[in-house]
């Protein structure tokens, strides 16, 4: 079911223009708009991509269907783009909505944090998921991240027990460049999909050190690809299913070339992963 926005917060940055908006539901969500100057497959890349993040047990926002009512736009004037010298309004519907993980006025969000604080980070590992993941997706942005304090309620098996202290927790976030974007395709660099600071990788020992990860994607199911392609929006298509049907069975093909992906990196840029032996 789609989630109402109830009240306008503020405008974020970024190519997208996304603003902050709260639901019906009481939660926050960073929400992308179906006209936003980046193109509408943004959305679908974000939907699909947080999707498969979470499968592969990488902490990503969950995902929401936000419903814009043609009063709640008459009633925002902040409501809208800016291209150029002149205002685009956003129309009513369904839009892309990431939910915020804490309350935004009271508990703090970095985009960037001190290198004595980046060592621990509770769930680093998530950096090295994250670049298999983005290899595989070909993200053509650098690889986009934000932090916050929490006490962790639910933890995975790929990283242990949940600590009982409060810590600082990485969020993986702006996933509009898989597929290299509204592109559909599948571009590949050695250098897209990196941390810019390359310390989240000191972990980094071999080829082995991006388990499971590189397993998981070998063997990803296409059941979970299926079930996230139907919950997409029709809206969101404008007649693109066939197309999203290819960009998909190609990303299929692409599950045993991960690790290729991988190494290609760290011939490319060995300073990415210093600790490489």
């Amino acid at each position: 079911m789609p989630v109402r926005a109830r009240s306008f917060i503020r405008k974020m940055r970024g190519g997208a223009q996304a603003h902050l908006l709260e639901g019906e539901d009481g939660a926050f969500y960073v929400v992308k708009f179906v006209n936003n100057p980046q193109h509408r497959r943004i959305l679908i890349n974000e939907w699909l991509a947080c999707a498969f993040l979470r499968y592969l047990q990488i902490h990503v926002p969950e995902t929401a269907v936000i419903e814009l009512t043609s009063e709640f736009i008459e009633n925002t004037p902040d409501l809208y783009f800016s291209v150029g010298s002149r205002r685009e309004h956003i129309p009513p519907g369904l839009h892309f909505g990431s939910r915020l993980s804490v309350h935004p006025d009271r508990v703090a969000i970095f985009d960037f944090l001190p290198d004595k604080l980046l060592s621990k980070i509770e769930n680093r590992v998530d950096f090295l998921g994250a670049l298999v993941f983005d290899k595989w997706v070909a993200n053509a942005d650098s690889r986009q991240a934000v932090f916050f304090r929490a006490r962790a309620k639910t933890w995975t098996p790929l990283k242990g027990e949940a600590p009982a202290r409060l810590g600082f927790f990485a969020q993986m976030i702006d996933h509009g460049f898989a597929f290299s974007g509204p592109h559909w395709e599948f571009r590949d660099s050695p250098i897209q999909g990196l941390y810019f600071r390359t310390a989240v990788y000191n972990d980094v020992r071999s080829l082995d050190s991006f388990q499971p990860w590189v397993a998981m994607i070998e063997n990803f199911p296409v059941e979970v690809i299926d079930s996230a392609w139907k919950e997409i929006p029709r809206g969101w298509m404008n007649d693109d299913e066939r197309l999203l049907e290819d960009l998909l069975e190609k990303l299929l093909k692409r599950r045993s070339r991960v690790a290729e992906l991988i190494q290609q990196v760290q011939r490319a840029k060995t300073t990415a992963f210093a600790n490489w032996r």
